[in-house]
């Protein structure tokens, strides 16, 4: 008899990643952008503390979110109080937690992308009197676009594929919560193996397909250069 899937964390882990790095571009971008055009001290403490989610345990940085936004916290008492919003072992917290979690591997990339782009161009957009949001949007952005397209597929594969930190923060809530990583993880520790394997393969073949999907288009967006 075939295992009967409930297929509530595929579609939460797609709308979590989907969400994160919606969420990863609005912020990242900024920041890859001022790093990319600043130096000094200052400027090599905020990439170290925006490289920690990649260096550090996915349980650490969970912990630091329970500790931040957890209902003992100020920022969770304040929420729960004035908004009746509660953050962890919700949705919410799962984007957030996705968003921590992944959104360095959009700043890395882009910053490496910004950073590429010839300053004599941005130059001589000054002089013929470009503002600044002009020159990003208009120059800067499409001449980087590259560098910021394998950071988005980065940071929502990271987003898609979160377990610890999600874990952490959201807990494994059924049809609330609960993610395909953690779907598998529960899986695996009840000894459904039947389960676990079809679950692994879906959550590879979405993978796949969108990682292809992407590449695909990356590849009709040169095209269309030349």
């Amino acid at each position: 008899m075939t295992e009967e899937v409930n297929l509530f964390p595929l579609f939460l882990s797609v709308k979590v990643a989907s969400l994160a790095t919606f969420i990863g571009i609005l912020i990242g971008l900024p920041i890859a952008y001022y790093l990319s055009r600043s130096k000094g001290k200052m400027n090599d403490m905020i990439d170290s503390l925006l490289t920690l989610p990649v260096v550090l345990p996915p349980t650490v940085i969970g912990y630091y979110l329970l500790v931040l936004l957890g209902r003992e916290s100020w920022i969770g008492k304040f929420l729960e109080k004035n908004f009746d919003i509660m953050i962890v072992f919700t949705p919410t917290g799962a984007v957030i937690a996705a968003c921590v979690i992944s959104i360095p591997f959009l700043i890395k990339t882009a910053r490496a992308a910004f950073t590429g782009v010839d300053k004599d161009i941005i130059d001589a957009a000054r002089l013929l009197g470009r503002t600044d949001a002009n020159i990003f949007f208009s120059i800067i952005i499409p001449l980087a676009w590259r560098g910021i397209a394998s950071g988005v597929i980065l940071t929502f594969a990271r987003a898609l594929g979160d377990f610890g930190t999600t874990l952490m923060v959201s807990g494994s809530i059924p049809d609330q919560t609960i993610t395909m990583p953690i779907a598998i993880y529960d899986a695996m520790q009840e000894g459904n193996e039947e389960l676990t394997n079809i679950l692994v393969g879906i959550m590879t073949g979405v993978a796949l397909t969108f990682l292809f999907a992407l590449n695909r288009l990356e590849k009709k967006m040169r095209k269309g250069e030349h």
